[in-house]
């Protein structure tokens, strides 16, 4: 059978485009001798959890296909996939993969390319689908070589969240666009120990997905970089050391007790319960905010947001990153797989999640048109207009003030970065705690580490 035939089934052209849609379908559907798996691995965020839920009405539409997910936390989700493609040992179908991963993983032949997939849509499919109104900074980062290899769930940059509230209440006025001096000035004001509010939540925790990713923007914009135009390791440089040492000392003066240890599920939790001024975290994480229940109305209805801080140089001061679903290059279902995918990612899903569970709801960051809804900008003020001029400016082909060999802001498009941003992180959660000092931890890392790499970057 030819892939048309079997993307789509012989003479299933509406009912295949009414299952993108995600309503009931009409018209034959051929019977399906035994139901299809498709194991899906899934990083525990909300907006995942929230898929999840809705993964049912997927497979009403789609009767010969049932998902099954396998669902983790960030760090050990990364470690089990990347083991599992890496060694073709097949357990996954469907992968939650990154704009980090995605190159280098297309590169290595470990997922598929979803350009012959697309190219096998009947008009009417594609226009449903509608690739073209997918962001194009974001698809340029899930692509390798002109091709899509990952499509996006979500995609989100960097911001400051912060309590209206507590700034009136002590005199104080965000701008929009803040330095990070600033920031520390005003997380001095606002630390009040005494009564359980810190004056910023910062990730502590290691890993590169963790407290680097914050992080890395600090030491973009305070004009470091990983690694020089010779591949030659740059972390124990004036410019890092004087980024690591605002950063530790932010979090360790004005941060929440045990700073090094809180990863951004923590912090999130934190600051909805009112125990922090400011939250310095992806936008995406702000929309969760914004959602009924997951604040104390208290917090919710007293949240300012601001753009990303910025030191020396705006480059590279905030991220650009993407939960994005991949194929597995082993997977013996890609046709069922494929259309799970597009279901996930499509603007039918965003209007499905805005039905079920309201505008604040919807996955950020994909789809222009959302951003063009007066419902979604009532249900996300200010920060809708953040979001999407952040996503639009984050630039990981430029991301330093000095020229670098490598893209990406929040990380370094290396294959080797997965295990030595893992080992970094650990060195500045040991600086957080107060168990290393700064120069002792960043000599570490490029002496020990970083140099291990240097010249190997290239692929």
């Amino acid at each position: 059978m030819n892939t048309r035939n079997r993307l789509f089934g012989a003479g299933l052209g509406v009912t295949a485009v009414v299952s993108l849609l995600g309503v009931a379908a009409v018209g034959p559907i051929a019977a399906a001798k035994a139901p299809v798996v498709i194991t899906v691995a899934m990083v525990n965020n909300p907006q995942m959890l929230q898929m999840e839920k809705l993964t049912p009405i997927f497979e009403r539409t789609h009767p010969g296909i049932v998902v099954k997910y396998v669902t983790l936390p960030e760090n050990i989700l990364r470690a089990k996939v990347t083991e599992d493609v890496a060694t073709h040992a097949g357990k996954f179908d469907v992968v939650t993969i990154g704009n980090y991963e995605t190159p280098i993983w297309a590169k290595n032949g470990w997922i598929r390319s979803l350009k012959p997939f697309f190219s096998e849509m009947t008009p009417a499919q594609a226009k449903a689908y509608d690739y073209a109104g997918l962001l194009k900074p974001v698809m340029a980062s899930l692509s390798y070589k002109g091709q899509p290899y990952s499509l996006p769930f979500y995609a989100e940059s960097s911001l400051i969240m912060y309590r209206k509230d507590l700034f009136k209440a002590h005199g104080l006025t965000m701008p929009l666009h803040p330095t990070w001096q600033q920031i520390a000035h005003f997380a001095k004001v606002l630390n009040d120990p005494k009564q359980g509010i810190a004056g910023i939540l910062l990730r502590g925790a290691p890993g590169w997905g963790m407290n680097l990713a914050p992080f890395d923007t600090v030491i973009n914009t305070f004009g470091g970089e990983w690694f020089n135009m010779k591949w030659q390791p740059m972390l124990d440089t004036p410019p890092v050391e004087k980024a690591l040492a605002f950063y530790v000392n932010l979090d360790r003066k004005y941060g929440a007790p045990g700073a090094a240890n809180l990863g951004w599920q923590q912090c999130l939790t934190l600051f909805g319960e009112g125990k922090g001024a400011m939250y310095y975290d992806a936008t995406s994480i702000a929309s969760d905010m914004l959602i009924p229940g997951e604040a104390k109305p208290s917090v919710r209805k007293n949240i300012g947001f601001a753009y990303a801080p910025v030191a020396v140089t705006p480059r590279g001061s905030h991220w650009l990153w993407s939960w994005a679903l991949a194929m597995v290059q082993d997977s013996p279902h890609p046709y069922d797989a494929f259309q799970y995918l597009t279901w996930a990612t499509s603007p039918q899903y965003l209007q499905l999640v805005a039905k079920k569970f309201g505008w604040a709801s919807v996955p950020p960051g994909t789809r222009g048109f959302i951003y063009q809804n007066p419902n979604y900008r009532k249900a996300n003020p200010v920060l809708w207009q953040i979001t999407l001029n952040s996503i639009d400016t984050a630039d990981p082909t430029h991301p330093t003030l000095h020229p670098v060999p490598y893209t990406g802001i929040q990380y370094v498009e290396i294959p080797q970065f997965e295990s030595l941003g893992n080992s970094v992180s650990n060195d500045v959660s040991a600086a957080i705690a107060g168990t290393m000092t700064v120069k002792q931890a960043l000599a570490k890392a490029a002496q020990q580490e970083a140099r291990d790499v240097s010249g190997t970057g290239k692929y």
